[in-house]
């Protein structure tokens, strides 16, 4: 059996080990743009912070490594061209500009995404980049070793990130966004005006309600960004506005969603035949709005890359979908969420939402230390069903978010999770856990 995978990073790394494993006779080969695979980008901001000395610890996989277990692993190869009738695909060496074509038995789109660029005014200026791969890390640190004022344009995940590690490096950090939230898909309005405070109180300028409308520069150089409301200098811009799946490659020749990522089923196959997909190309099944959305998270995409490998040959193992489950630190404040936050929710589904949010400390306050917590709860008031959370603490609490996720996939209501069965140690927390207490009070 023959199998060519395209692209590889999170999820095409996951389906490759996968597949070698299960089918160890099996001829695997790679065809990969870039010089590297696996880089984990969602370390980029701890490299621009020093919490990382060096980019290359951001990987955990190497074309070398595959090979050493029988893998042909082809890097700087672009594949220019599918023919989904004969099987057949065209590949070009970026090296040597050879044009050549290859036959698979099998193949896997693991195409991943790539940033949303719009077309600004002045988007060409010199140090105007982006945060994906190695490659931009690279350039994002060389670039702001002699950067003053950095401005990130982008308040999602990444975006935020950055913008405190710029921040800590002494920088004049300006952080942008349309919206008048930052994370405002991940977080209702009471978390992120937490988060927002840290920021402020860090003297982050946060530029919120304002669409970035052109750059201007000096000499080919960018010196300011201009937003509808008003003007910011900037020598270093980074560009964090979301992404989109990279599959130009497939345009007309699968099934896809409107901004083209690949519809697949359960067992990660496409509209074709002896087709399959993953990661961040792809839809992925959001359990708690019951309905499939593009979701690009590395969780999802090395979990979909295992199945892959689970289900090459016949229908296996089925994929349980995602709450779309996320965490992130912003200075001292440990933040997650999982599932709908109650906006989105009444913004994008017909349930009859309803929530309910709970501060309580840790742990008892006869201890010698305890820290404040806050946990919100968003469910169906119709069905019972808990649809989302989001907790917002000093110390980590975060895994109460890994804890709900499961109770969203197992569709569980605010009557059972009020009755859940959590332990009890002082030195950890109260006889009545927090997702008790905030099912309790929902009750």
């Amino acid at each position: 059996m023959k199998v060519i995978v395209i692209g590889c990073t999170h999820a095409g790394t996951a389906a490759v080990v996968n597949i070698k494993e299960k089918y160890p006779q099996s001829e695997i080969i790679v065809y990969e743009k870039n010089d590297n695979l696996s880089f984990l980008s969602c370390g980029i901001a701890l490299n621009v912070g020093k919490v990382i000395d060096t980019t290359e610890k951001l990987f955990y996989n190497s074309p070398e490594n595959l090979q050493s277990i029988g893998v042909k692993t082809n890097m700087k190869h672009e594949v220019l061209d599918i023919n989904f009738e004969n099987k057949a695909i065209t590949v070009k060496n970026l090296l040597t500009n050879e044009v050549f074509e290859d036959n698979y038995d099998k193949l896997v789109l693991t195409l991943g995404s790539w940033p949303i660029v719009p077309n600004f005014e002045g988007g060409k200026l010199e140090n105007i980049v982006l945060c994906k791969n190695y490659d931009h890390a690279k350039d994002i640190i060389k670039r702001s070793q002699n950067a003053k004022n950095v401005v990130i344009i982008g308040a999602g995940y990444i975006g935020v990130e950055l913008a405190e590690a710029f921040e800590i490096q002494g920088k004049n950090t300006t952080l942008i966004d349309a919206e008048n939230r930052i994370m405002a898909k991940y977080l209702d309005k009471e978390f992120t005006d937490v988060a927002q405070a840290e920021f402020k109180n860090k003297g982050v300028n946060l530029v919120l309600d304002q669409k970035v409308q052109k750059f201007e520069g000096i000499d080919g150089k960018l010196s300011k960004v201009i937003t509808d409301k008003g003007e910011f200098k900037a020598d270093l811009v980074i560009l964090c506005i979301g992404f989109a799946p990279n599959t130009k490659l497939v345009k007309g020749k699968l099934d896809t969603l409107p901004n083209g990522a690949i519809i697949i089923d359960e067992y990660m196959r496409t509209s074709r035949k002896d087709v399959f997909a993953a990661g961040d190309c792809c839809v992925v099944k959001f359990n708690p709005s019951e309905d499939t959305r593009y979701i690009p998270l590395a969780t999802n995409a090395i979990r979909m890359g295992t199945l892959i490998g689970k289900n090459l040959v016949a229908p296996t193992l089925k994929y349980m979908g995602t709450q779309g489950t996320s965490g992130i630190k912003i200075y001292d404040q440990c933040i997650a969420s999982t599932g709908l936050t109650e906006e989105v929710a009444k913004n994008t589904t017909n349930f009859n939402i309803a929530s309910v949010t709970v501060k309580d400390n840790c742990r008892p306050e006869f201890m010698p230390t305890f820290e404040e917590a806050t946990l919100k709860l968003v469910f169906d008031k119709d069905s019972r069903k808990i649809l989302g959370g989001q907790i917002i603490s000093k110390i980590d609490l975060t895994q109460y978010i890994n804890t709900l996720s499961v109770i969203i996939q197992n569709e569980m209501t605010i009557e059972e999770l009020a009755m859940t069965d959590f332990f009890f140690q002082p030195h950890f927390n109260k006889p009545w856990s927090l997702l008790n207490m905030a099912a309790l009070k929902a009750l």
